[in-house]
């Protein structure tokens, strides 16, 4: 997966055909809620993560992809973070095929695994128009329970144990971005992370040693949704803590509606260039060897 160019005018096009307007900056125009937005209402079977593996492979046409996984906390209070997300898609992949052609998305809804009939949804990586479908065709399922976290650690224990990726093999990290606006689940319970992904774990997955494993293949960065309209502002706090005990300041960022955009554009430009750089100093000591 992952052919093809992210292109405006086709957004654009797309949009219209999804029965929206997309203004003059190329942002998806009027007022959404998430159930207006987001229109499915139960699992995509292209976002069923049962027994799937998502690739992430070089080509010709992207000889050195750099994996981005946007995860989605899809649960009730984050409806407005995840709608400004689909109406700026546009901003995101424009600015970023500016520096590099070779980000590929991997768009993951996540909730609450203790609760959610959909804990766990991902697309395909791909680099054009086809993250938008797919980030359209996330099930908003709006749940969530009682436990004051969601299981955000379920996007590192699907980057880790259900993706391949080419950038691997050349030695490079991919790249993981959760956003949500609850605490840091401190684990994954075993058998509805098994019902979602079709088995493996065999027992709770502990945070502490899942983020020492997916470390060493992924760099990890959380977006703290801290806004009026999400519960952040009521666990941030709790959401700094426990994040924090993992993420240093420049992986855990504090965000609202007004800057989710660029902080999503400034961190997967930093990650993409310092995959370039170390690419090229690599081919630079490989011919100084030779």
């Amino acid at each position: 997966m992952g052919s093809g160019i992210w292109s405006r005018d086709k957004f654009a096009d797309y949009s219209r055909s999804a029965g929206r307007s997309v203004n003059a900056s190329g942002v998806v125009s009027g007022n959404y809620s998430a159930q207006e937005m987001f229109k499915s209402r139960s699992l995509d079977p292209a976002l069923n993560v049962y027994r799937k593996i998502r690739e992430c492979r070089d080509s010709e046409e992207h000889p050195e992809t750099v994996p981005v996984i946007l995860a989605l906390d899809v649960t009730g209070s984050m409806g407005g973070a995840a709608v400004e997300v689909a109406k700026k898609l546009n901003i995101v992949m424009t600015t970023l095929y500016d520096s590099t052609k070779d980000v590929e998305f991997l768009i993951m809804g996540i909730g609450d695994l203790a609760y959610d009939r959909a804990p766990i949804q991902a697309s395909q990586f791909e680099s054009d128009i086809r993250i938008a479908e797919q980030l359209d065709k996330i099930f908003f399922e709006a749940g969530g329970g009682g436990n004051a976290y969601e299981s955000y650690t379920a996007a590192w224990y699907f980057a880790l144990n259900y993706t391949s990726l080419d950038c691997h093999s050349r030695g490079k990290k991919g790249l993981i971005i959760t956003m949500g606006d609850e605490p840091l689940n401190p684990y994954l319970p075993k058998d509805p992370l098994n019902k979602a992904l079709g088995g493996g774990a065999e027992a709770d997955v502990e945070t502490g040693a899942l983020y020492n494993e997916v470390t060493e293949k992924f760099e990890v960065y959380h977006l703290a949704v801290i806004d009026r309209l999400s519960c952040g502002g009521r666990y941030k706090d709790r959401i700094m803590d426990t994040f924090g005990q993992f993420l240093d300041k420049e992986h855990l960022r504090q965000v609202d509606l007004n800057n989710i955009i660029e902080t999503i554009v400034d961190i997967v430009t930093a990650f993409a260039a310092g995959s370039a750089q170390a690419a090229a100093a690599e081919n630079t000591e490989s011919m100084i060897s030779w």
